[in-house]
């Protein structure tokens, strides 16, 4: 059984013991931010496949959405909702792919749009906010790689304002790919931690330093760790493994979003809504920075860190206003 399967499989269990409820959310698949922001009425709907853990003890509970990368959910991920269902607070292991007949973005990252993985995210707020056993005001999303910049995304008040989401209190983003930012990158109320290392050659860590820098300047409580020796995905405790048909444009400018959506080309300065996330990325391979092949964990000795970091990110994160 992968992992994916796990979402809708009724026997599977985290590690701890913990069972999920398995749900259907309503997402949608917009073609960019723009529809996203813009024409929202006109996103073709999509439905989402996602499993609720609920920790021991009575609710509601505080929850964090945990958004997987380009391979789908992993072993690592059901390791992370599991440390996190251990700190009393729920976790939604949402999947972005098997809804969408999709098995991986690895080699071709525009098989959906980096909007519609960011909708997910919101969606998936949506939905748990409605249930009596998750308590509403308390809703994270963390996630890895490309769910990384789904939660990032998710939490901008620009698209955060289109959706019927309940503002996130936090947002847990690991080795995020930063290739496109907001050019206004308010995210309000909610809390941002990135956290990558400095060995990581799928996502560029400078471009982590420059998003993460923007919103803390907006006034937002934003901040990143960059961890010495770290490859991508360095929560894995697997060895070190090279991924050739990895599609990566390492060293490319930042493809920008204006606040109505629309993407700005790098050689550009003017928004375009017809823009999509394949215009960003011919761009950046006709312009020279297309790379075939990235590496990926071979960082156990650094697990226990990344553990650390998620853990007093969430505890003070999800702490109650009044302690």
């Amino acid at each position: 059984m992968t992992h994916d399967d796990a979402i809708h499989d009724d026997g599977f269990r985290l590690d701890n013991g913990l069972a999920g409820e398995a749900l259907t959310i309503p997402s949608a698949n917009p073609r960019n931010f723009h529809q996203a922001i813009s024409e929202t009425d006109t996103m073709a709907r999509q439905d989402l496949w996602a499993k609720l853990f609920l920790p021991k003890g009575a609710g509601p509970f505080p929850v964090v959405i945990v958004a997987p990368g380009s391979l789908g959910l992993q072993e690592h991920h059901m390791s992370i909702a599991a440390a996190i269902t251990d700190s009393g607070v729920a976790a939604c292991t949402i999947d972005p792919f098997s809804t969408r007949s999709v098995v991986t973005t690895v080699h071709n990252q525009v098989q959906f749009s980096f909007a519609a993985s960011a909708w997910d995210v919101l969606a998936a707020a949506e939905a748990l906010a409605a249930r009596p056993d998750i308590d509403s005001a308390r809703i994270g999303a963390q996630g890895h790689s490309r769910g990384g910049s789904a939660v990032l995304n998710a939490a901008s008040v620009h698209l955060a304002a289109a959706a019927s989401a309940p503002k996130l209190i936090g947002v847990y983003a690991a080795y995020p790919w930063s290739g496109q930012q907001f050019l206004d990158p308010s995210v309000g109320s909610t809390c941002v931690r990135a956290i990558i290392g400095d060995r990581d050659d799928w996502c560029p860590p400078m471009q982590v330093q420059a998003h993460i820098h923007a919103i803390g300047l907006t006034g937002a409580d934003a901040t990143m760790r960059i961890v010495p020796g770290a490859n991508h995905s360095f929560d894995r405790t697997t060895p070190l493994e090279y991924i050739p048909e990895a599609s990566v444009t390492p060293g490319a400018p930042t493809f920008y979003i204006a606040d109505d959506g629309a993407f700005i080309l790098p050689a550009s300065d003017e928004p375009d809504p017809e823009l999509e996330d394949r215009d960003g990325f011919l761009y950046s391979i006709e312009a020279g920075f297309g790379v075939r092949g990235a590496r990926i964990s071979g960082n156990p000795d650094l697990v226990t860190l990344f553990y650390d970091d998620m853990t007093k990110f969430w505890t003070d994160a999800m702490a109650p206003a009044d302690t």
